[in-house]
């Protein structure tokens, strides 16, 4: 088998260079939401899985090489594999390793991609991914791999190459079909953006794509989708079988659609009204090479601003979708109020006046703060407590143990979906203090404190 690299020899360290690189020059991708046994061996000597497990749809996709059976001793179980080097660019020493792709045919159809660098899945986030970059076909393929933590930039741009839903597991990419599709959606508004410039509209016409929908708008559009989709009268939780995955679905997955489609929108005409102006008589080859270097500032801050509406995007859809459970199911609450200096709670339950109460017990009040990703920043809700019980509401999926059991040192209980609390890539399974919002919903709220409130 011939050696995959796509890289030569020179080492690759950002995550999001490497990514990019990986996608440019590969004819197909092997992308995988690493489960916990894919990557915690490396921490635990007792786990005996040395590698990822790779499904039976992906091993017998013909992106792997062929399995073929292994010699045994007579009377054991056939065992399949196949044997193919791989690259691994991002190491500090990059290396071509033998791996070994193995089925036990005793273990039904359980297989694993084994003899990989034990650094490049140790010190891994939860859900982080394995990806893996083919070229060629046959004897000539060459295969190079990288892991990409989930805190990294890498991470953010897969999830929007791919168009990776919320709760996607595991798949095979053809990059410049992807592409190649993302762009037939596009070709429509590149023919009338096209047209409008030639013909001097360009400014009215990008003025008309310049707005984009307010938050409690883009909010109301994704919800109706939803419930075309699933027939959903209201979004009651106390009637939903996963309250916690449609706020994913919604946030993560159909709002984040609609929102890209007009950001793209949006800040295509911005640089195209930058770097081409707005008369076609008046542009040339060499006055927009001109213009990417001397506007470069601007762009760095068109981009930079894309980004960071992103962010505050997604909080503030969070926050509006978990709004709309508590309407629909009737439960008392009031909306970011002010309480002390800096300290303001997303969601106070069942008012304010009783969040401030002094003489209430511990039951009469609680805070539900929201936030789609933690990194540290759990630590600001901390004191947001007031002589109640504090539920921080998230989907990331990256949480490490240890921050979770520092949360619970400090009395912060994390509500996750349904989806996610279960799942075997997140580490919420076997913590106590991390609950579905099915749970926070049944229990804490109608078991425990809204027959008092």
């Amino acid at each position: 088998m011939t050696t995959g690299n796509l890289f030569s020899e020179d080492v690759v360290d950002s995550s999001a260079e490497l990514i990019m690189r990986l996608t440019k020059y590969a004819n197909s991708i092997f992308l995988k939401k690493l489960s916990l046994n894919d990557w915690q061996w490396t921490e635990d000597p007792a786990k005996h899985q040395d590698g990822a497990y790779i499904f039976k749809a992906e091993r017998d996709s013909g992106f792997f090489p062929p399995l073929v059976p292994a010699p045994i001793k007579p009377g054991k179980k056939p065992i399949f594999e196949a044997f193919f080097n791989i690259h691994w660019p991002a190491l500090d020493c990059p290396t071509v390793k033998e791996a070994r792709l193995v089925n036990w045919r005793s273990k039904g159809e359980e297989t694993h991609l084994t003899r990989v660098p034990h650094e490049a899945f140790t010190g891994l986030n939860p859900a982080s991914f394995l990806l893996i970059a083919k070229t060629g076909a046959g004897i000539d393929a060459q295969y190079s791999a990288t892991t990409v933590d989930s805190s990294s930039s890498g991470y953010q741009y897969l999830e929007d190459l791919f168009d990776l839903p919320p709760q996607f597991c595991s798949g095979i990419f053809e990059p410049q079909r992807v592409i190649q599709t993302q762009q037939d959606k596009l070709f429509g508004f590149i023919e009338k953006a096209l047209s409008a410039f030639h013909s001097g509209r360009i400014r009215a016409f990008a003025l008309s794509h310049m707005s984009m929908p307010k938050p409690h708008e883009m909010a109301r559009l994704a919800q109706a989708e939803y419930q075309s989709i699933h027939g959903n009268v209201d979004f009651n939780p106390f009637k939903m079988t996963a309250p916690g995955d449609a706020v994913l679905d919604i946030s993560r997955g159909l709002e984040y659609e609609i929102f890209k489609s007009f950001e793209i929108r949006r800040r295509s005409m911005e640089l195209v009204q930058l770097l081409l102006g707005n008369d076609p008589e008046a542009i040339s080859i060499s006055q927009v090479l001109i213009n990417i270097v001397t506007e470069f500032p601007q762009i760095d801050g068109i981009l930079l601003s894309a980004a960071q509406t992103r962010k505050s995007r997604a909080g503030a859809s969070f926050e509006l979708h978990i709004e709309r459970l508590l309407a629909d199911g009737g439960i008392p609450h009031d909306v970011q109020v002010i309480a002390d200096a800096k300290k303001r709670p997303d969601f106070v339950l069942p008012s304010f006046a009783a969040y401030m109460n002094p003489l209430r017990d511990r039951n009469g009040a609680l805070v539900l703060s929201a936030k789609t990703t933690l990194r540290e920043r759990w630590k600001q809700v901390h004191g947001e407590m007031r002589n109640c019980d504090l539920f921080l509401a998230t989907v990331d999926e990256s949480i490490a143990e240890n921050a979770i059991k520092d949360m619970a040192q400090q009395g912060i209980i994390l509500v996750v979906p349904e989806s996610l609390k279960k799942s075997d890539t997140t580490v919420y399974k076997s913590l106590s203090n991390v609950i579905s919002f099915k749970s926070f919903f049944e229990t804490e709220l109608r078991s425990k404190r809204l027959g008092i409130w």
